[in-house]
């Protein structure tokens, strides 16, 4: 098998808003790093990173101290030697100072870099709104604001794609000299973004940028499982994860990163894929 032919196994190990006090995700540098470590054992070889408030019940809100990213980005280095890191740097509005300071800070190899705007919605079953309707904003200058902060810290971005307007924006951006091989990851399973739907996901195989460095990041139930199926299958490299969902291919709730983890990475051994180590991640990613 061919190095470029093996899956990169991505851990989305907290997310930004899920409670600690009711499910299991890690909140402190030390329970992170011990989380990356399961993850790690069990395969990935990138961990994608939230930062959350450290006080007291304060854990279910984001933190953009880049003193605490620098802690959790030290802390899972120490726990997993040699491994890809991938910052989040998602803010509602236009002010992305506090994930730049935490880039500057800290230094990911990977950053995300949301590629554009999204109504961020969700309906209850009663048609109540499960949030009030917000707007993910995301324009270019917001985006070219983060690029320029990337190539200073030697970040790779990771283009956020929730919709297929999204993704095909990710190939004007490279014609407009923004980015030249963009690595796009296929957000499907927000609720008023793309669904999971393996049947999508052949499609938007016609619509990739140049070079084809593209992920899954899939949002939801057990159903989950059958679009990370299809990614194996058509050579996308994958991702899981407590910030992603709670439930294992049986529908069962998981104990957490590893157990994820350990079921991904059977998905991709079952689709012929063997999985890339740290060091092969680097190359096929351009960032060795």
């Amino acid at each position: 098998m061919a190095q470029t032919d093996k899956a990169i196994i991505t851990c989305a190990l907290t997310g930004v808003l899920t409670d600690p006090r009711q499910h299991p995700v890690p909140v402190t540098p030390e329970d992170l790093a011990a989380s990356a470590r399961e993850a790690w054992d069990a395969g990935a070889s990138c961990m994608h990173v939230h930062f959350r408030q450290q006080g007291e019940g304060q854990g279910h809100l984001p933190s953009w101290d880049p003193a605490l990213a620098l802690e959790v980005a030290e802390a899972i280095r120490a726990a997993c030697k040699g491994v890809i890191l991938n910052f989040t740097t998602g803010v509602i509005g236009r002010d992305q100072s506090g994930p730049i300071a935490c880039l500057r800070a800290a230094r990911p190899e990977i950053a995300a870099c949301n590629a554009g705007s999204l109504n961020y919605l969700k309906t209850r079953a009663n048609g109540d709104w499960a949030w009030p309707p917000m707007l993910f904003e995301n324009p270019v200058e917001k985006i070219e604001e983060l690029l320029a902060v990337m190539r200073e810290t030697g970040t790779k971005p990771e283009f956020e794609c929730f919709d297929t307007g999204i993704l095909r924006s990710v190939s004007m951006f490279v014609e407009a000299g923004m980015v030249e091989t963009p690595q796009v990851n296929l957000v499907m399973g927000v609720h008023s973004g793309m669904p999971a739907d393996p049947d999508l996901l052949a499609v938007l195989m016609r619509y990739l940028p140049p070079g084809n460095l593209w992920q899954t990041t899939v949002i939801g139930r057990s159903e989950v499982w059958a679009l990370h199926r299809k990614a194996a299958e058509l050579g996308g490299h994958l991702r899981s994860g407590v910030e992603d969902t709670f439930y294992l291919p049986d529908g069962n709730r998981a104990a957490g990163n590893g157990a994820l983890i350990e079921a991904l990475a059977q998905v991709a051994r079952e689709a012929g894929r063997e999985l890339a180590s740290a060091e092969e991640a680097r190359v096929i990613w351009g960032l060795a």
